[in-house]
């Protein structure tokens, strides 16, 4: 723990001007990211007696080290490189929102020659129309197969599309009505893409004058004796009604706003967020989050605002924010929003009317979230600390391994040997700890000797971090020589100085699981060993019985089958073996997708397609002189000799027979194949 008075800024050295100021803690790692109008009164608010301030706050000045900041002369600027540092910076002290799952879209991708409509996921592209998001994806697919009836835009994946082109047939949804089948050229280009600019204003709420320009139409083929055209006009205004009818309107005006409630105790904040378009709530979504840092209902708005539009632009952000407290920066908070919008927003507390009533249902929504959230977590945190402890008491360990990291050897048949290792910390994956391995020392098969040698590397890693940070030195009487002094010799030499980012191997586990009973344990064992690690404990858990095996013991330690240790160990394991397989299929892949293409120096994908396009094959590129392979866009003298003696040195497959015929094939390799394969190279 930290004295906050041995890293406090002189008096005066601290400007009073708007900035950004970022802790860090003696690894300097950043663990609290802040912005302030005045950064002077700001910063002397940390520095106080201990007993005056926030628990948390207390707890976050005794962790840092030091104290940094930078001025900026608006505080809309402030509000942006906040946003910024927070998002690259990842403070563990930070407020930060997490969806409890990923919300679904309605898409209309209007960046393609015949725009899609279809469920989409994830983080938003350029030149697509999104609708929502929804909480569900039936309720998505329900809407559209309503509005399909009267706008049949295209709905298939490229695949199928491009295979009824082939054929000259449409799909099911073609002979059935719903869609225009611009496949087989029923409609044109324009055509389809003016059905979707409709069924995108459509859903934008401009509903009312397309239906009335449908029920003049139904009107006039009824004078005129058309009743079959008249009934199908009838039924697609029913359709475009039943579709309205899933979004109830709420606010009159057809009014564009968001409306944001929190609902919070002293531990954690749930927020619950309605997007209202055309006076219609078209779509919902929900974080919860852990209060890590001293903030107010204010505070936790302008956190939500910063996450949910900090990568939006245009109608995305809408013309209202309705929120439960003003931030204290509105005016700057405005203005933010206004730059991204590309105008006026307003951020304002509804007072009364419909907007007010709806808020109070949009905090009921936040209240019953957090509610629900306690709920599973207690039931979860409950049975992970059982399995935590049990298994700290069956293999002996002075506490709960609150972090616990499982290797796992995967190959085929001696081929593409890789290993993984993945991390769970209370209980819980840390998907983004996970790590894979190619096993460098060595070919062939021999499970034991891998797995030393990934124990090795990654605990080798970790002693560079610690010789970085000054926790470890390479004099101590227990150490190596160096981190890299043992087999594969993998120091970073070129690694950069710390930026305040967590980095791969920067936290040591408290227990290492390795796929595999006695051979594999003492393997991993003998490589901590020979790097002076001596507190971090090491288990094998082997398949055939799901026993445990101990360093040096000739007997397992059998858990019972019902127990939460046995199945938070399988889980780790399992885990570990389904990534580790996972890997070795995609290099398996990319190495039976290589072409020769792919071995030559400084040659990247994109020059590599040009080269096949251009030729059409890797046999007549073979055949090209070098002043032909020039003729390509993008590839000079040097590189083209670079590729005819890369190719001449290649020797090319044999040729192909056809095997009811003896006919030979001739090779002509197309242009998707060998060099329009997956490209990298793994480390």
């Amino acid at each position: 723990m930290a004295d906050p008075s041995s890293y406090r800024p002189q008096p005066g050295q601290v400007p009073d001007s708007p900035g950004v100021y970022k802790f860090r803690d003696e690894h300097r790692r950043v663990i609290y990211v802040g912005k302030a109008k005045s950064l002077r009164q700001r910063l002397a608010s940390y520095f106080q007696d201990l007993a005056g301030l926030h628990p948390r706050t207390a707890t976050m000045v005794t962790t840092a080290a030091s104290v940094e900041w930078t001025v900026v002369s608006t505080e809309v600027e402030a509000l942006q490189l906040e946003y910024s540092w927070i998002k690259e910076f990842d403070p563990r002290f930070n407020v930060k929102y997490r969806d409890d799952k990923s919300y679904p879209s309605l898409a209309v991708t209007m960046n393609e020659d015949y725009p899609r409509v279809q469920v989409m996921r994830g983080p938003k592209k350029k030149g697509v129309r999104y609708f929502g998001p929804y909480g569900h994806a039936w309720a998505i697919r329900e809407t559209v197969d309503l509005m399909l009836r009267v706008f049949p835009v295209r709905t298939c994946s490229a695949g199928v599309f491009k295979r009824s082109a082939q054929i000259g047939r449409p799909c099911l949804l073609g002979y059935i009505g719903k869609c225009a089948a611009p496949c087989v050229g029923r409609v044109t280009p324009e055509e389809h893409r003016e059905l979707a600019e409709d069924f995108c204003d459509f859903m934008a709420g401009r509903t009312g004058t397309y239906l009335t320009r449908l029920e003049q139409q139904m009107h006039e083929a009824a004078e005129e004796m058309e009743y079959e055209k008249a009934a199908r006009l009838r039924d697609d205004i029913g359709a475009l009604r039943r579709a309205m009818e899933k979004n109830a309107v709420v606010l009159a005006d057809a009014t564009d706003a968001d409306l944001f409630a929190v609902a919070e105790d002293e531990l954690e904040a749930a927020v619950q967020i309605f997007h209202v378009r055309g006076g219609r709530v078209r779509g919902q979504r929900g974080w919860v989050t852990d209060k890590v840092e001293a903030v107010d209902t204010a505070g936790l708005v302008e956190h939500a605002l910063q996450q949910l539009y900090g990568e939006e632009k245009g109608e995305s952000v809408p013309k209202e924010v309705l929120v439960p407290a003003l931030p204290e920066d509105t005016p700057a908070l405005s203005q933010w929003l206004a730059e991204r919008r590309g105008s006026q927003v307003s951020l304002r507390i509804p007072q009364r009317g419909d907007k007010k009533a709806l808020m109070e249902t949009v905090h009921r929504n936040a209240q019953q979230s957090l509610a629900l959230h306690k709920t599973k977590r207690a039931a979860d945190l409950t049975t992970r600390s059982r399995a935590l402890e049990e298994i700290a008491e069956a293999l002996d360990l002075d506490g709960a391994p609150l972090r616990i990291e499982c290797f796992d050897i995967s190959h085929l048949q001696g081929d593409d040997v890789v290993a993984s290792m993945v991390v769970f910390e209370d209980g819980l994956a840390r998907k983004g700890e996970y790590r894979r391995f190619q096993i460098k020392s060595f070919e062939g098969q021999d499970d034991v000797r891998s797995m030393h040698e990934v124990v090795s590397r990654r605990f080798r890693r970790y002693l560079q971090e610690k010789l970085k940070t000054g926790e470890w030195s390479p004099e101590s009487p227990d150490a190596p020589e160096s981190p890299g002094a043992a087999a594969g010799g993998e120091v970073d030499q070129d690694t950069p100085e710390d930026d305040g980012r967590p980095k791969r191997f920067a936290y040591p586990p408290q227990l290492v699981v390795v796929d595999g009973g006695q051979p594999q344990v003492a393997a991993a064992k003998r490589a901590l060993e020979e790097l002076g690690i001596d507190d971090v404990a090491v288990c094998g858990l082997a398949k055939r019985l799901e026993e445990v095996w101990l360093p040096g013991e000739d007997d397992p330690v059998v858990l019972p089958r019902s127990s939460e240790g046995l199945y938070l160990l399988q889980r780790v394991r399992d885990e570990a073996h389904r990534f580790a397989i996972q890997y070795q299929r995609n290099k398996r892949g990319k190495r039976l997708k290589a072409g020769p293409l792919d071995e030559v120096p400084g040659l990247g994908e994109s020059r590599r397609l040009a080269l096949i396009k251009h030729f059409g094959s890797v046999k007549k590129l073979r055949q090209a002189t070098i002043d032909q392979i020039c003729e390509v866009p993008g590839i000079g003298r040097k590189t083209a000799e670079t590729v005819a003696v890369a190719l001449a040195q290649a020797v090319p497959a044999g040729p192909a027979v056809n095997t009811a015929t003896g006919e030979i094939i001739e090779d002509e390799t197309p242009a998707s194949a060998g060099a329009a394969s997956d490209r990298g190279t793994e480390q």
